[in-house]
């Protein structure tokens, strides 16, 4: 693997690599959906805030049930407008209608993704992710060929942080030990419940993500 030079070993005690997916596979959205304010003054944070609320839990927030499959995307965005409106906020949502699209390919992490496959090591996805939104993501990478298990969140009703979404990755890879699986993700409140779940878990810094590929690396040749 030409980004890493540290050559990648057969499994040992780590047998599955579970890998989020915008923010790591991909570019991460929340600097663009934190800008919808930037004309009127609004702070990225409010924005953020308002848009995708607390994000290192699970909660009733829309922007959760969303993720979970409880709602549609034509509900979430109603919400959202009168929440905005009732905050007194002026938002551009024009700003997010291809927020999909824009998202740009991480070749690093691709190619990780390949190598540990080709290694020996199970692979999955693990990703918050938008019913409405499958047909855009899923084409952004040849997901078959990358990972064996595909788990969005709005399909099966649980999302990250809830350690229930990698026990049933882990499950879906046949029956892998948390113990012997490790996740990657950029947001930390996603990393604290891998640990939750027993997993190893690496962050991910979505602007960069080459240094935490190499300490993937690093850590299954370690861990054996």
């Amino acid at each position: 693997m030409a980004e890493n030079a540290v050559k990648l070993e057969p499994p040992g005690r780590i047998r599955a690599v579970l890998f989020d997916f915008t923010g790591v596979v991909t570019t991460s959205p929340f600097a663009t959906i934190g800008s919808i304010g930037d004309d009127t003054g609004v702070d990225a944070d409010v924005v953020l805030e308002l848009m995708l609320g607390d994000y290192t839990v699970d909660s009733d927030h829309p922007w959760h049930r969303l993720e979970r499959g409880e709602i549609s995307i034509v509900d979430y965005a109603a919400d959202v407008q009168v929440r905005a409106a009732e905050a007194g906020l002026e938002l551009d949502f024009d700003r997010l209608r291809n927020l999909m699209g824009d998202l740009q390919v991480q070749p690093v992490t691709v190619a990780t993704v390949r190598s540990v496959r080709q290694a020996g090591y199970a692979t999955a996805l693990v990703t918050n992710n938008v019913q409405e939104a499958g047909d855009q993501w899923r084409q952004k990478v040849p997901l078959d060929e990358l990972f064996d298990v595909v788990v969005d969140s709005s399909h099966v009703g649980v999302r990250k942080p809830d350690p229930a979404i990698y026990h049933l990755t882990l499950e879906r890879l046949g029956g892998v030990a948390p113990e012997h699986g490790v996740f990657l993700d950029d947001h930390p409140g996603n990393i604290a419940g891998a640990h939750r779940a027993g997993l190893h878990a690496l962050l991910v810094d979505d602007a960069d993500p080459a240094a935490a590929m190499a300490a993937l690396i690093e850590l299954l040749n370690e861990l054996r």
